[in-house]
């Protein structure tokens, strides 16, 4: 077996879930190009005396449910995985479907219908297991990153078995300014945007949720933001590729939205009342990823870039917005995608993608290589 392999499982079950002896853990996975992972996995949870249970998921059986589907049915669908959760202390899921616009011709409503009745469990999931999310190389991913299939299990490897320990330290002297700070300011190409996040908790992401991993995450104050955003990447949203996006924001609404499809933008942002309210700030700093590849695990953690999430807060760094939408947007502020500044309280920290100030230098790429 590839040696990668066993390095990345062992990273997912003893790093990430921390699994301890006796602990239940529901493996769910999507792609016959998993399965030497999730059989390595399956070694590791017994080696560390836990119980694994798997799951298999498919998107075109799943958008084949969704197209027909009923309210009492998909309750009833929450009610069971629900339960099945419940009995879990980690999970771990691992996709690499063939078809990432699989949902693509799925009616908005049953989409959004389907997300607002299964919320349960994923915010069970969310708030009380162990738990972290990855894909897994396959040709799919390699297209969207437009590269071959060796080239991209070669960069998925080195983003994803990267020294999170090492990451985690750098990351705490960002964690203590952003939880002294009031005010964000945000410039760039199209986008003047100011908000609070003065009292939110400020999240240190590095390989415990999300693999791969690399960003440290706030909530602005719900009804604080004022300006404009115009976000420079492309973002997959419910099978349907969504590019060019313009969000003009007053006292924390999203009170205009322009897209390449401005009514599947504006249907999907009005979901329900938190869905055009935003629930997460974050700042991406992982040094092996750079460009966007339509995959929102990979992308909210660019190096150089920031998300700003339409919809749910973390329970973690809750701003008091509810949604069933949480739809991570990314802005990158490398010089070759337009640059831009954040400032803290007035104080310039970043300057086209890269920390300025001394104490936060240790987030810069170089340093976390």
């Amino acid at each position: 077996m590839d040696t990668r392999i066993k390095k990345l499982s062992d990273l997912l079950v003893r790093y990430s879930c921390d699994l301890q002896k006796g602990e239940k853990i529901l493996i769910s996975y999507e792609g016959a190009c998993c399965k030497p992972l999730i059989r390595q996995i399956i070694k590791d949870v017994y080696a560390c005396g836990g119980f694994p249970y798997v799951e298999i998921r498919d998107s075109a059986i799943s958008r084949e449910i969704m197209l027909g589907c009923e309210e009492e049915q998909i309750q009833f669908m929450n009610e069971y995985q629900l339960a099945q959760m419940k009995g879990m202390q980690a999970y771990i899921a691992v996709r690499a479907g063939d078809n990432t616009s699989e949902l693509s011709d799925v009616p908005s409503e049953k989409l959004n219908m389907y997300s607002l009745l299964t919320r349960p469990t994923l915010d069970y999931r969310v708030n009380e297991t162990k738990w972290v999310v990855l894909r897994y190389p396959n040709s799919s991913m390699a297209q969207l990153a437009n590269t071959s299939l060796e080239a991209f299990e070669d960069f998925y490897f080195d983003v994803c078995t990267l020294d999170y320990r090492k990451m985690g330290n750098a990351m705490d002297a960002l964690v203590e300014r952003m939880e002294k700070t009031d005010k964000v300011q945000i410039k760039g190409p199209g986008t003047d945007l100011t908000f609070s996040i003065k009292g939110m908790p400020a999240v240190k992401c590095c390989g415990e949720r999300n693999i791969p991993d690399g960003e440290v995450y706030t909530a602005p104050v719900k009804n604080s933001m004022n300006g404009i955003i115009s976000y420079n990447t492309p973002s997959e949203e419910q099978g349907f590729t969504f590019e060019n996006i313009v969000f003009e924001v007053k006292d924390g609404k999203i009170v205009k939205a322009s897209a390449n499809n401005d009514e599947r933008i504006n249907k999907l942002l009005d979901t329900d009342e938190g869905s055009r309210y935003f629930g997460e700030f974050a700042l991406g700093v992982n040094p092996y990823i750079l460009h966007p590849m339509k995959d929102t695990l990979f992308d909210e953690k660019i190096a150089g870039s920031f998300h700003l999430t339409p919809g749910a807060s973390y329970e973690d760094a809750f701003n008091g917005n509810k949604s069933a939408v949480h739809w991570d947007l990314v802005m990158i502020q490398r010089p070759e995608y337009g640059g831009g500044e954040i400032y803290f309280d007035d104080v310039l920290i970043r300057k086209d993608g890269r920390f300025v100030i001394p104490q936060l230098e240790c987030l810069n790429p170089e340093n976390l290589k």
